[in-house]
């Protein structure tokens, strides 16, 4: 009933001559290059963006709540057009005093043993990929403690009770109690733009362009 509403609402508005689009983003990202670019295309449409913090892109997708998100592989991708913006290297986060800080590299035999952090409700297939498995002895990653947002992760890291795969695009805070190490032999986390694959208005097109031409890493 509230997909009916939403996309009740949105037919509304085009019918209208409204011109609006809802631009999601996930943790560690920045859109604002390519939603700034949209707006001084089209001064007169409604340009909002929504911080989706874990929630599932897809799902923000198909259940209307965005028209766009700029998000990281892996996710479902069934009814969705998925456009490649750029690649981050993936490093792994440890408190300054860790056996491994001050290392020039690390690789996945060097943290094996090590409890990487949970998010509930992640969808497996993207645990997957931030936990390096499936992995060659076929032992899944040590679980770690239990994280409701980036800060949470960040105070566990500088306790001690977990490392975390991450990206330095994640890695948004000033602690002097973490250092991040580059993790060698692991394919790079990719950005993209993530759209509903039947979606095809002007806004949503224009956006696309924008985030192709617009958005980079920050590193």
């Amino acid at each position: 009933m509230l997909r009916a509403a939403d996309e009740a609402i949105a037919t509304a508005r085009a019918a209208a001559g409204l011109g609006s689009v809802s631009i999601g983003y996930m943790p560690g990202l920045v859109v604002t290059a390519a939603t700034r670019e949209l707006r001084r295309r089209h001064p007169d449409a409604t340009v909002r963006t929504v911080y989706l913090g874990w929630r599932r892109p897809a799902e923000a997708l198909l259940d209307h709540h965005v028209d766009a998100v700029v998000t990281r592989l892996l996710f479902p991708a069934d009814r969705l057009q998925v456009t490649p913006l750029y690649d981050e290297p993936r490093v792994v986060v440890v408190p300054r005093d860790h056996r491994l800080a001050g290392r020039p590299f690390v690789v996945l035999e060097d943290i094996a043993d090590e409890p990487l952090p949970q998010v509930s409700g992640l969808d497996s297939v993207c645990r997957a990929f931030w936990h390096l498995e499936p992995r060659p002895d076929g032992r899944p990653a040590p679980a770690g403690p239990i994280m409701n947002s980036l800060d949470d992760t960040w105070e566990f890291v500088a306790s001690g009770d977990t490392l975390a795969v991450a990206t330095p695009d994640h890695v948004q805070t000033t602690r002097s109690d973490l250092t991040l190490i580059p993790l060698l032999g692991v394919a790079p986390s990719r950005v993209v733009l993530a759209t509903r694959a039947d979606d095809n208005g002007r806004l949503v097109a224009e956006f696309r362009q924008c985030a192709i031409e617009h958005l980079t890493p920050r590193t």
